[in-house]
């Protein structure tokens, strides 16, 4: 779509050409089941090893610590029931009040099965109370589950002082790194995490396939039977997607500095001239740390459904915080936990960039916006 302007990041990114291509013959010619004992399956197992390599190296871990998975979702799943599985008779899982639904859904269904879930709660700026945390850390404690960036907000939550509050205690910690990876340094080598999950298509790989690092000697249950994956998670290998992780994994390693400063000054410029130009616009999370592609603009008054629908008529794409329930675009539970004043919440609009975005989408959005917000005014919808 040529005249597309994408500022979805968050939610999927472009792939990268050369993912594109190093996908392609094993979706035509090398076909091979990479479990099949012949040289044709072995050929196409060597080419998983590394793709495993890759995405190892791109996180400071060893290649027998990668499991891959369908997405980040199973990778963050088979990480909670895994660990929980030997932690009996313990039976508390903490988490943050601001998680993704794929930790949410499943800390939900746990609570059912009659676990505990301790939600730890967040400042005004999206940032962790790391005092409570500290509290409500026990012997109970089964598990710690928290994510390294906000998909909303983008800010980065204390990762080093999580871990080193987890490890005093002797409590498993899981990552949810998956807006993390590729926008910010991410090296289990330094830290005293146990899991940490990824999902490729958030960096410029394809959908349909994540990983799970679990540390050396950490014990984890399946939770999909088989002898795949050295036995942790059964299922032939989607190998074309492995391997187009591998690449967009070493991809991101290497370009993160640049790209980071990049995509950040387009960030900052996004954000500086949307508030000059509009007095309804204040930042969400803006005095957070945040991952450099990443903000969330709330404008007083307005509804985000209807922003957004005014948006992608223009041939823009954003995304709201917000789920749309019985006709009622509802606050997302991330701004409603960070006490966002519901005028600014109900209208909030993320924006997540890449490396593919540009100054000329940049002027766009921003000549764009006022024009939209004055329609809205006109019809009298706020």
């Amino acid at each position: 779509m040529r005249d597309l302007t994408y500022f979805d990041n968050n939610a999927t990114t472009r792939p990268l050409d050369e993912v594109v291509e190093a996908m392609l013959p094993f979706m035509r010619d090398q076909y091979a089941n990479p479990s099949s004992v012949h040289q044709f399956g072995q050929s196409v197992r060597h080419a998983v090893e590394c793709a495993r390599t890759q995405v190892a190296a791109s996180i400071g871990a060893d290649a027998k610590e990668i499991i891959f998975t369908s997405s980040g979702t199973e990778s963050i799943q088979l990480a909670i029931r895994g660990a929980l599985a030997f932690r009996k008779p313990r039976n508390s899982v903490i988490v943050s009040a601001v998680e993704h639904s794929a930790v949410g859904k499943m800390t939900a269904q746990l609570a059912r099965e009659g676990f505990e879930i301790i939600e730890i709660g967040v400042d005004h700026e999206g940032l962790l109370d790391y005092g409570e945390l500290e509290d409500r850390l026990s012997e109970d404690t089964a598990l710690v589950s928290m994510m390294w960036a906000n998909n909303e907000t983008g800010a980065i939550f204390d990762v080093e002082r999580i871990a080193r509050m987890t490890e005093s205690r002797g409590v498993p910690l899981h990552l949810d790194a998956v807006q993390a990876i590729g926008k910010t340094n991410v090296c289990v080598s330094d830290l005293p995490v146990q899991f940490l999950s990824m999902s490729a298509h958030k960096f410029h790989g394809p959908k349909g396939v994540g990983a799970l690092y679990v540390k050396r000697r950490t014990r984890i249950a399946p939770v999909i039977l088989g002898s795949q994956e050295m036995q942790r998670r059964g299922g032939t290998e989607n190998v074309a997607g492995i391997v187009g992780m591998g690449v967009a994994a070493d991809h991101a390693s290497q370009h993160i500095t640049e790209d980071g400063k990049q995509i950040a000054e387009l960030r900052d410029r996004l954000e500086r001239s949307l508030c000059d130009r509009i007095d309804l616009a204040k930042v969400n999370a803006a005095n957070a740390p945040r991952i450099p592609n990443t903000t969330n603009i709330g404008f007083r008054g307005l509804q985000a459904e209807a922003l957004l629908l005014l948006l992608s008529e223009s041939g823009v794409c954003a995304s709201a915080g917000a789920a749309c329930s019985s006709g009622s675009l509802e606050p997302s539970h991330v701004l409603q936990a960070m006490g966002v004043d519901p005028e600014y919440a109900h209208g909030s609009l993320r924006f997540s960039l890449s490396r593919f975005t540009t100054d000329e989408q940049v002027d766009r959005v921003v000549e764009l916006m006022p024009t939209l917000i004055n329609r809205l005014a006109a019809l009298g919808t706020r």
